[in-house]
């Protein structure tokens, strides 16, 4: 399961999950990709449940990018305790993703299969997402 390696501090603040995400939102290294519609956040375990069953679908072939990273720590505080006493202690990692940021790419399949591979880990999400196809650079120099 992804998760940093080493932190600089252990707890963070919740945050905001306003605007659109201005990078990482275009399809940047293979041909399909799966895109976020709204924000919200993937835990690590999301992330690995999808990466297992897009990979169980194409069979292993193909390539397979994973475009976000869980880097923000989660905090829980335990069962049936009173308000209080300070932040909860660590639980797990989730990456903050906006609208627009790009999920996973894949390359080294067909369309169909890239379709139905993304839609099974689309499944796996807690964010809508889309499928969106790479738009090669068309260079009209000839008008």
């Amino acid at each position: 399961m992804l998760s940093p390696k080493r932190i600089k501090f252990r707890k963070m603040f919740k945050g905001r999950t306003t605007g659109v995400a201005r990078r990482g939102n275009t399809v940047a290294f293979g041909h399909f990709g799966l895109q976020s519609l709204e924000p919200g956040w993937i835990s690590n375990r999301q992330i690995e449940a999808a990466r297992i069953a897009m990979t169980r679908f194409i069979k292993r072939g193909g390539k397979v990018w994973i475009r976000i990273f869980p880097d923000k720590p989660i905090t829980k505080k335990p069962a049936e305790t009173r308000m209080g006493k300070g932040k909860g202690s660590p639980e797990g990692w989730v990456a903050v993703v906006k609208p627009g940021r790009m999920l996973f790419e894949l390359e080294g399949v067909t369309r169909e299969t890239a379709e139905r591979a993304l839609a099974l880990a689309s499944a796996k999400l807690s964010v809508k997402t889309k499928f969106v196809v790479r738009e090669e650079a068309h260079t009209d120099a000839g008008e």
